[in-house]
């Protein structure tokens, strides 16, 4: 029976990865399916994941009708596999709701559940209501401290930052003055404190802090 699962976590923890194996597993049985993302940090129409992989994928719009596209198709499609679902809009994750139960095609969704602000992204929302099953990935992040990540934050310079918009493309280990994003515990998240920020307290106290740069 088709399924429509939401595979979650935070930043760090494999979701594009998994992704690509889930596809490369199911095109070697034979299974014909179609790879989408929106905002990957390789670019447009790109999947990717931190470990080096990359595929072409289609490019998730403002626009994009999955139902229409994917009916469309001039072979049958078995499955989707839907990465940066989170920025998908409640809408598209409708009609990938409506795939999966009018067409019995599988759908695998990948994506953050909440942003900088720890509050839900519209799309993740949309897919926790709807999906037949909502898998958090095994593998954990870590925060600078050691501790489970369990939030994502928005840096600028290093230091943490709770405003702006809520989608920002940006990437870990970005350079003075661009946005970038670092996995924390909720400790350090709600005291604000990322590595540079923990680097510079223990630097002006005289600590020594071995951190990665």
């Amino acid at each position: 029976m088709a399924e429509l699962v939401f595979f979650s976590g935070t930043m760090d923890c494999g979701k594009s990865t998994l992704a690509l194996q889930l596809d490369h597993n199911h095109a070697a049985r034979g299974r014909r399916g179609l790879i989408f993302s929106r905002n990957d940090r390789a670019g447009t129409d790109r999947l990717s994941s931190r470990l080096g992989l990359e595929v072409v994928a289609r490019e998730v719009r403002d626009d994009t009708d999955f139902w229409t596209l994917v009916t469309a198709e001039p072979d049958p499609v078995d499955y989707l596999v839907c990465d940066e679902a989170q920025f998908y809009s409640p809408a598209q994750v409708e009609q990938l709701a409506r795939l999966v139960d009018e067409t019995e095609m599988d759908v695998f969704a990948f994506g953050i559940t909440a942003d900088f602000r720890t509050r839900l992204f519209p799309g993740s929302a949309r897919l926790i209501e709807l999906a037949d099953r909502v898998e958090v990935l095994q593998v954990e992040s870590l925060c600078w401290c050691g501790r489970r990540a369990t939030h994502n934050a928005r840096t600028v310079d290093g230091s943490m930052v709770v405003e702006g918009d809520q989608v920002v493309v940006g990437d870990v280990g970005a350079g003075s003055g661009e946005v970038g994003y670092e996995v924390l515990c909720r400790r350090h998240h709600m005291r604000r404190m990322t590595t540079a920020v923990a680097r510079r307290q223990a630097a002006a106290d005289g600590l020594p802090l071995d951190l990665p740069r």
